[in-house]
């Protein structure tokens, strides 16, 4: 059993849709103030909703600074402290290398790579002043481990992210200020149910468990990176995946079958 969080305040970006949605609620049900960030107001204040009268909505497009600075003003202002962030916000447009524009790039990047230093830099203060915080990260087993056709810039901003933990969480420890990345595989979301069926049962049946993820799998284990129960842990990651990484080949699966 963890200990209690009751009371401390946590800001999720990317809040209103899938895993953002299912670490908002999951952070809400350990009773923590909930701060839901998304580009659509209406959106982030159904999920508020949801949780209770100890979240709220907020509307911000975290790939600038200013909204950043205002999100954090926002969390602040209603709930007096930031004790967590759990920098979610991302995208995963698909572009081949030869029909990825600069633009397709930068908009991956910038939505999933540079909200995370954003978004980082906007909590610090409040943190600092506290003396504690805890960061965590969304960052994913495409890129830093794996690779799939047409992600190579997601791919990129993932591994980016914890290339920027490392040294983040070496700078930060000296403020009781940890910093830790979960790193997902195929989670069952809105956006994996638009990757179709056929791609959905491949990708399962890829998986040693035989399953993709759901999204409390990924709240779980940013909820023991933000616990007081992981105070003496910085710079690492969870993988959460099912095994997915495991199989040397595909054949490694068919002889679990033989």
């Amino acid at each position: 059993m963890l200990k209690s969080l009751q009371g401390r305040t946590v800001i999720v970006t990317g809040g209103s849709k899938g895993i953002g949605r299912g670490i908002a609620k999951r952070f809400g049900l350990a009773g923590l103030n909930v701060l839901v960030v998304s580009r659509n107001l209406q959106e982030a204040q159904k999920v508020a909703a949801e949780i209770g009268p100890h979240a709220s909505g907020f509307a911000g497009d975290v790939s600038t600074a200013e909204a950043c600075e205002a999100m954090a003003a926002a969390a602040l202002d209603r709930y007096g402290s930031i004790d967590v962030l759990c920098a979610n916000a991302g995208i995963f447009p698909a572009a081949k290398l030869g029909d990825m524009t600069v633009a397709d790039f930068d908009h991956v990047i910038g939505t999933n790579l540079r909200s995370t230093f954003l978004t980082v830099s906007a909590v610090l203060p409040a943190m600092k002043a506290k003396g504690m915080g805890r960061i965590v990260l969304t960052s994913s087993i495409t890129g830093p481990i794996t690779g799939y056709p047409g992600w190579s810039h997601y791919g990129a901003s993932k591994a980016g992210q914890l290339g920027f933990m490392r040294t983040a969480a070496i700078e930060l420890a000296p403020f009781n200020i940890t910093v830790n990345a979960v790193m997902p595989g195929n989670i069952m979301t809105e956006g994996m149910e638009g990757m179709g069926s056929e791609y959905i049962e491949k990708t399962a049946a890829s998986i040693p468990m035989k399953r993709l993820g759901v999204v409390d799998d990924i709240a779980n284990a940013a909820l023991y990176f933000a616990s007081e129960e992981a105070n003496y842990v910085t710079g690492q990651t969870i993988v959460v995946d099912g095994g997915q990484v495991l199989p040397e080949n595909p054949g490694a699966m068919e002889a679990m079958e033989g």
